[in-house]
């Protein structure tokens, strides 16, 4: 296999990895080369993290930042009288998905050399991006909308990244982060390549809970799309090694309010994105859409779009099965329940429902659904 290398998909030029970098000179997102895969004999079994799949992670000098992220539990419930597989990724020290991205994205950069990083989110990748820049001595300078509840950003004031308020919307925040790249390195959980190996390594989990077997369908919720891309990598590998012989069929799934991907896919009309209780996949402009709906058409998967009534009995109904997650990541087993209706997955087929994020992070969107006082 030639060197792993920066890739533009559209151009198919490349750049060495020597050179930290988040963009292409165009300012054009960027994915890494393609990697061959591993089998079971290249797991590191003695490491209790993500890093046991090191071997198809990108080179790395020295000791990861980790703290245990990965090795989530995969386990079986009922919901809406079938039978699915739950992944619970919020099992991690930051409470969701995005600290497998985090975790590789940050080791990999301060391998390169860099010091201080910058990201934009008032959420979850805040989060992330803020636990593992402490864990690895790195400084954090976190952007969020000026309209953003306090208590969605203590968590990553707790762990010392630095919370800068910008006036105007969620997009006006990513333009002002942007702007900021020529001061500190973005590294931003939705533009860095690095932070998708991170997500791919839910694939080989997943392939290796199954008895290192691939499961039909995966459905996972979807903004940005980096667990759909994350996944779309991680079986690719996993095929091209002879691992497996078919890909699982992907399923993003998106809140009607705002599902420029799924609208993309189902070719629907656009509309003007609205506020919805799956606030995490709020992304009205993804910046890798061609790149998602490839591993959505590749796959054979597709796209759900879910009403907020679906999305909030999902996340109630999870809650009473002891599963108490976000609605955002609600919306996955609300997928499941309506492609199980519509006859598009059977309920014997082995069906994984993502779900990434903990519900302690939406304690007042669950007292609102239940009419309680916060």
């Amino acid at each position: 296999m030639p060197e792993l290398a920066y890739l533009d998909p559209h151009s198919g030029r490349t750049w060495p990895l020597d050179d930290p970098r988040w963009c292409g000179d165009a300012g054009q997102p960027l994915l890494l080369t393609e990697q061959p895969g591993i089998g079971p004999a290249d797991i590191e079994r003695g490491e209790r993290s993500l890093w046991r799949y090191r071997a198809v992670l990108p080179p790395l000098a020295g000791a990861p930042i980790s703290l245990g992220e990965g090795c989530t539990p995969l386990i079986e419930r009922s919901f809406h009288g079938h039978s699915a597989l739950f992944k619970c990724e919020w099992f991690m020290p930051s409470g969701s998905f995005k600290d497998r991205g985090a975790s590789v994205m940050l080791s990999l950069l301060r391998a390169q050399g860099i010091a201080s990083v910058l990201e934009d989110s008032s959420g979850n990748g805040g989060a992330a991006i803020a636990t593992y820049a402490a864990a690895g001595g790195l400084a954090a300078r976190i952007m969020v909308p000026a309209s953003t509840s306090p208590a969605k950003t203590v968590q990553s004031r707790a762990a010392g990244a630095t919370i800068e308020l910008i006036p105007g919307t969620r997009q006006d925040c990513a333009d002002a982060a942007l702007r900021a790249a020529t001061e500190t390195f973005y590294a931003s959980h939705n533009w860095h390549p690095f932070f998708l190996q991170g997500t791919k390594t839910l694939a080989y989990e997943l392939w290796e809970d199954l008895g290192f077997a691939a499961p039909d369908n995966v459905i996972v919720p979807c903004g940005a799309g980096s667990n759909v891309l994350g996944c779309g990598i991680g079986f690719a590998e996993l095929q091209r090694a002879g691992q497996i012989s078919r890909l699982p069929r992907i399923f993003a799934a998106q809140p009607e309010h705002c599902a420029p991907i799924a609208r993309t896919f189902l070719d629907l009309d656009a509309i003007p994105p609205r506020p919805t209780i799956a606030e995490g996949t709020a992304i009205a402009q993804p910046i890798r859409m061609r790149e998602v709906l490839g591993v959505l058409r590749m796959t054979q998967g597709g796209a759900v779009m879910l009403a907020e009534t679906e999305i909030a009995e999902a996340a109630l109904a999870l809650a009473r099965q002891g599963l108490y997650v976000e609605p955002t990541c609600a919306q996955a087993a609300a997928a499941f329940a309506r492609l199980l209706r519509a006859g598009t997955i059977r309920p014997s087929e082995r069906t994984v429902v993502v779900l990434t994020g903990t519900g302690l992070k939406a304690t007042p969107r669950f007292a609102e659904l239940l009419g309680v006082p916060t």
